[in-house]
Formats: structure tokens, C-alpha cells, sequence
């Protein structure tokens, strides 16, 4: 039971305590809330001088095909229909093909070389085949889950069970905010109804609530409730605000529960987005020549191309990561129809948002990966679609401090596995967190006496793929 009378605040004791929060809020309004956050990590970080400050993650949901974007394979076109080797199938875990004869499935997608760097890519993508010479392709992910909710969880935590936190929320917590009226982890969404994702993908897991990442629709009002009700004035709203912050700092001296500065964070948080946020998704300011290279109007319109430029806003303005989901890529039926509708939704946007942040000077110190939970099969399901696969996929990754114009890692013949260099996801999150200058060995959170990471115990920092 706890002792009521300990909870017993005098007017005196409340304002006391209260003028320090008051002053500081009061100090950041007139600074136009510039501060840097500083992170509650226990460790400084980064560790060494950073290639990337930010990272701007363009995630197909739904496990995009290798085989029609990025892994072209003549062998798997020259044995269309007939029977993959066995050798290369024993054993593998497949999601829906277990019982039913394994073929090969030769896509009669075109492929390119690209560039200066020669990169193979896909037909379907026009736009990035332009921006070859700026990208690192990876061909061989690999990851432990087949099914999407774990493996979602699994590219983003670096678990397949729910609770841990997600990659964004790690670097939260890392590395502190650089605004103070933004969120420092921001999430999007984008495409048809299909496959859902399930929010532990961008959860905060046991790492303070204020680490978790704050999803923004993709429209001219990417938050509720961003206005205040008639007749609440800023100034009132504002002093209740403080009043409140004062509250619970008398209580987090009683009770030093992390939860709840996060509560007083996060009121303030969201006051400062009231201004902050519409500005954002005002797109006027932009030229009339970007919004033509992302395809949009004055407004965000919802589609991916408008995220991709909400994103590049959110990076200017100093937020840490940034996650922009475009479902729609599980097919299992129909591959190059699907492939084709969704290259369509993204190629613009994806191969925008990389010139743009070049233009801008960006480019260098905002590190943009491009993938999704899982790749493909190269045996058809159904004659016409690919099952979940775990043993090859492709990204890419550009900017900050990644090669460009490079490849890394060959699958074999089919496309079934990694012949070379294979690239599994504890790979890609300790290479990730090296990029911003943290050694993933020691970025650890204890919770239930255990010192918990991103990577597990497992994870390579893969220096070939870094410039």
C-alpha cells in the first residue's frame, strides 16, 4: 500500500519544484525549441566519428522479388519448368511449397546494366536504373523467419518474437534527438491493403516509451488533434502543460519510474508539433521542379512518392530515422504483374529522393536502405507466383558512407542461396549502427539482468560495402 500522506504536495513544495521545468520550457520557446535532446544511453555515443547522421529506410512489406528487381538469373530462364536440383532444396524451410514439386521459375523480366558500376537492374525500374552509380545492391540477405510477422520483427529487432525494440528505437536511444519539435523516430505507411504490419515492427519493446516510433499519416494532416479545441489559447495551453510537467517530477522524485519522464517528454513533445508538424506537410515551399521529380502536388497525397518527400523534409529538420512502408509485394500468385504494379508506386519516388538528397548535399551523411522481411523462391507456386525464402533477397543501401556504384555478394545459379558473401540481418544491423558511428557490441540495454542489443550476440560489421 503505498503511504498517502507521501503524495501530500504544498503550494509552496509544487512551485518550487516547478520554476526549473518552467524556465526550461519557457528557454526553448525562445530559442524556437533548437536544443539538441541529449540521449539517456549509458554509453557515449557514437563511438568513433559517424559516416551517417540520419537513415531514411524504404521497406517493401510483403517481401519483394529478387528475381524481377535486382538478382537476374539466365540459368533459371533457360530451365523454366523443369525440376530445381535437390541438392540446393533438402532441408530448407519454405512457407507453402513443402509438399509440392519444386520447379524453377525463369522471370522474362528484362535486366539492364547500369551506369558507370555496370548494375544489373530490373526493366521494371527505370527511375533507379538511372541512380545505378549511386547505389550498393546487396544479393544475398538472408534471415531466420519465414512467415512475415516474425520475419518483420526479425529485420526490425533482430528477433522473431515480439518485445524487443525495433531498430529506430535503438538509435533513439543511441544517439538522443537533434530536434525538439519533431519526433526522433518517425514511421509511414503506403500501398494497398494486403499483408498487414504488425506495430511490434517500430515498438520501443523495453527501452523507455519515448524511444517507440511515432507513426504520421501521409496527408496534409499526418497527426490528430494537431489543433487545439475552440476557445484553449497557446499561452493557456501551454501553462497547463508546464503545470503538469511540474506534477510529475514531484512525483518521479517519490517514484523514479523511467515512464514517467516520458509522459513529460512527450506532453511537451506534442504541444511543439502542433506548430511543427503542419508545417511540414506544407509542400508550397518546395519548388515546382521537386515536386515534379517526386510527382506530387502542394500536398502530401498518401501515395509513396509524397512519403519519400515528407521524409527528405523530416531528415532537413533534423529527425534521426525514418521508416517508410509501401505494402502490397507478397505474391504468391502473378509475380510479374504484382512486381510491375509496385515498381510503378516506388521507382519514382525511390530514385527522387536520391537525387534530391544529393542536390542538397545530404546524400553524404543520410544513409537510405531499400528492402523488405524476406526474398523470394526461384520455384514457382502455383505456375505463376514465389513462395517466402529466407536464403537469398536483395536491398540496396546508398549514402552514408556505403560504397556506391557496388554490388555485394552472389547467389548461386538459381538464385537459391548465397554462393558468396552471404549478408544475414544481424550482418545488416551491426553494418547499419557502424555507419552511424556506433559499435553494436556496445550499444546494450539491461532488462531482467540481461544486457540486451540489437544484434543478440550474432552480427559482422561488413566493411566491403563501406566507401
Amino acid at each position: 500500500m503505498h503511504d498517502n500522506t507521501s503524495l501530500n504536495v504544498t503550494r509552496r513544495h509544487f512551485f518550487s519544484k516547478s520554476a526549473a521545468g518552467i524556465g526550461t520550457a519557457a528557454l526553448g520557446s525562445l530559442l524556437g525549441q533548437s536544443a539538441v535532446t541529449a540521449s539517456d544511453s549509458a554509453t557515449s555515443f557514437p563511438n568513433f566519428p559517424a559516416r551517417a547522421k540520419r537513415v531514411i529506410y524504404l521497406y517493401m512489406a510483403g517481401g519483394p522479388s529478387q528475381f524481377e528487381t535486382f538478382d537476374d538469373k539466365p540459368t533459371l530462364r533457360r530451365l523454366h519448368g523443369k525440376p530445381i536440383p535437390q541438392a540446393l532444396t533438402q532441408g530448407v524451410k519454405l512457407a507453402f511449397l513443402q509438399y509440392e514439386a519444386l520447379k524453377c521459375f525463369g522471370s522474362d523480366v528484362g535486366f539492364k546494366q547500369c551506369g558507370e558500376s555496370g548494375q544489373s537492374i530490373s526493366n521494371l525500374l527505370p527511375q533507379l536504373q538511372g541512380v545505378a552509380d549511386e547505389l550498393c545492391v546487396v544479393r544475398t540477405l538472408q534471415t531466420d523467419q519465414v512467415n512475415h510477422d516474425p520475419a518483420h520483427t526479425f529485420m526490425n529487432t533482430g528477433f522473431g518474437i515480439a518485445g524487443r525494440p525495433s531498430m529506430g528505437s535503438w538509435l533513439s536511444y543511441g544517439l538522443g534527438s537533434e530536434v525538439a519539435n519533431l519526433p526522433t523516430f518517425v514511421v509511414m505507411r503506403s500501398g494497398p491493403l494486403g499483408q498487414p504490419i504488425p506495430t511490434t515492427a517500430w515498438h520501443n519493446g523495453f527501452l523507455p516509451g519515448k524511444h517507440q516510433g511515432v507513426e504520421f499519416y501521409g496527408s496534409e494532416q499526418p497527426l490528430n488533434f494537431l489543433e487545439s479545441p475552440p476557445g484553449v489559447t497557446r499561452q493557456s495551453q501551454s501553462k497547463t502543460i508546464d503545470s503538469i510537467a511540474a506534477l510529475n517530477r514531484v512525483r518521479f522524485e517519490q517514484s523514479p519510474d523511467p515512464e514517467i519522464l516520458t509522459r513529460i517528454n512527450q506532453y511537451e513533445l506534442a504541444f511543439q508539433m502542433q506548430t511543427s508538424v503542419p508545417d511540414l506537410a506544407d509542400f508550397h515551399s518546395e519548388s515546382q521542379a521537386t515536386r515534379e521529380l517526386y510527382g506530387v502536388g502542394d500536398k502530401p497525397d498518401g501515395g509513396f512518392g509524397s512519403n519519400c518527400l515528407m521524409a527528405r523534409r523530416m531528415a532537413e529538420r533534423g529527425v534521426r530515422f525514418i521508416q517508410l512502408y509501401h505494402t502490397g509485394w507478397d505474391h504468391h500468385g502473378g509475380v510479374v504483374k504484382g512486381v510491375t504494379a509496385r515498381a510503378k508506386d516506388v521507382d519514382q519516388g525511390c530514385a527522387a529522393l536520391i537525387r534530391d538528397l544529393k542536390q542538397r548535399g545530404m546524400l553524404d551523411d543520410t544513409l537510405v536502405i531499400w528492402g523488405g522481411e524476406f526474398g523470394r523462391t526461384p520455384m514457382s507456386q502455383g505456375g505463376s507466383g514465389r513462395d517466402h525464402h529466407t536464403r537469398s533477397g536483395a536491398i540496396w543501401m546508398a549514402g552514408g558512407g556505403v560504397k556506391a556504384g557496388s554490388s555485394y555478394g552472389e547467389t548461386d545459379d538459381f538464385g537459391f542461396t548465397a554462393a558468396i558473401d552471404p549478408f544475414h540481418v544481424h550482418d545488416f544491423h551491426a553494418t547499419t549502427l557502424h555507419l552511424l558511428g556506433i559499435n553494436h557490441k556496445r550499444l546494450t540495454y539491461r532488462h531482467q539482468g540481461f544486457n540486451f542489443r540489437l544484434t543478440n550476440v550474432h552480427g559482422n560489421v561488413l566493411e566491403r560495402i563501406i566507401a
